[in-house]
């Protein structure tokens, strides 16, 4: 059983920052690439931010400059570090991660709200 939970989500004002944080726990060799995508009401699932096992990471236009990724391998945890937040954030944002365990396969925490207020 592998398990992704998302916490630090909430309620902000446009310009304050957030963090989240991801957890990974239950049985499993290794971790390989994870990555934060959000969902707003009406709108697809989106890529938010990646990073690989290496420490390379990817943003998506909308929030480049702004959020930063990163992993604490010992802890089997992501980090979004989220600042000047802007009320077009404001959607469920869900940790993925690929999954070393019999097989390499992609699972998906349930999300945390993140609300930005104008």
């Amino acid at each position: 059983q592998v398990q992704l939970v998302e916490s630090g989500g909430g309620l902000v004002q446009a310009g304050r920052s957030l963090r989240l944080s991801c957890a990974a726990s239950g049985s499993f060799f290794s971790i390989n690439a994870m990555g934060w995508y959000r969902q707003a009401p009406g709108k697809q699932r989106e890529l938010v931010a990646t990073i690989t096992s290496g420490g390379t990471t990817k943003y998506a236009d909308s929030v480049k400059g702004r959020f930063t990724i990163s992993r604490d391998n010992a802890k089997n945890t992501v980090y979004l570090e989220m600042n000047s937040l802007k009320p077009d954030d404001t959607a469920v944002y869900y940790c993925n991660a690929m999954v070393v365990t019999t097989y390499t396969g992609r699972y998906w925490g349930t999300g945390t709200q993140v609300t930005v207020s104008s």
